[in-house]
């Protein structure tokens, strides 16, 4: 039932990802989908308000947030209830660099609305709206337990029931020549895969999900790496060889890269006694390369 209390405001905050761990073409139902796992991250977070100010039309601030106030229209679409009101979105979260930022002000936003009418939405309804307002979107409306996604149809492919395995991450920026830039998602064409292509991705699910029930850092880190190695040709990461060569130095588990970002990371087991050592020797080794932005987290369990 929908609150038409005089409670006006709704408020609601969302998670950002870094990036993908496996971006692909997968099948589902028969079916060949675009699908991809992101990275937890919790460097950043976006926060919504919703208000009922009586007023027929829908306003947002910052006014360029098109796509969550579009998010906000089409939840309150859904319910029959007036388009109207005013959505606030607050985030620090950088622009077009691959931690989700769109998705996240849409996930926030949806939730302000939901907030202030006591409003329901499964996981799959919510996603499906993400989709409608910003045509391709990530998973982070599924919370904790890792998923594999079509981001373009709003569809789960596979829940794999368990989060990720726990890493502890180096961040930086892939691009030193664009730094703090980013890349503009939907201005990418799909990837076109190969069949050898889609064959090994079906691998890798395979593994992926082997390495989260199995909690294996190493499994998962070479799904990661296979990952950023098959999506190199759509958009490549510069100097890859290079960093693959920091990985085996450094005794990282794997190589993870946002691909339709310019942000990556080293994946490094978090149990590891000689962490501080080998993620230290490996900040001294990417900015050797040129690196100027680099930053650290450990995923969530």
């Amino acid at each position: 039932m929908v609150d038409l209390s005089s409670r006006q405001v709704g408020e609601a905050s969302a998670p950002v990802h870094h990036g993908e761990v496996l971006q692909g073409l997968f099948t589902e139902g028969g079916v060949l989908r675009r699908g991809l796992v992101t990275l937890p991250c919790p460097l950043y977070s976006v926060h919504a308000t919703f208000t009922t100010n009586g007023r027929p039309r829908l306003s947002v601030s910052p006014g360029w947030k098109s796509k969550a106030r579009t998010a906000a229209q089409l939840t309150l679409g859904l319910f029959g209830l007036p388009v109207g009101g005013h959505l606030e979105i607050h985030s620090e979260v950088p622009l077009s660099r691959g931690f989700g930022s769109s998705t996240s002000d849409v996930l926030a936003a949806i939730g302000a609305v939901q907030d202030r009418f006591s409003l329901r939405l499964s996981a799959q309804e919510t996603a499906r709206l993400a989709v409608r307002a910003e045509t391709a979107s990530d998973s982070l409306m599924f919370g904790p337990d890792s998923v594999l996604f079509a981001h373009r149809d709003g569809v789960l492919i596979e829940d794999f029931g368990y989060p990720l395995p726990a890493v502890h991450v180096l961040g930086f920026g892939s691009r030193p020549d664009r730094a703090g830039r980013g890349v503009e998602t939907l201005a990418l064409p799909p990837a076109r895969y190969t069949d050898q292509e889609v064959r090994q991705f079906a691998e890798l699910r395979a593994m992926l999900r082997e390495a989260i029930l199995a909690k294996d850092v190493r499994l998962f880190g070479l799904v990661a790496t296979a990952s950023a190695r098959l999506n190199q040709r759509h958009l490549p990461v510069p100097r890859l060889d290079r960093l693959l060569a920091i990985v085996a130095e450094t005794r990282a588990v794997g190589l993870q890269v946002s691909h339709s970002g310019d942000i990556a990371g080293l994946l490094f087991d978090r149990d590891d006694p000689d962490l501080d050592a080998r993620s230290g020797y490996a900040e001294e080794l990417l900015r050797s390369t040129g690196v100027v932005e680099l930053w650290k987290f450990t995923t969530p369990e």
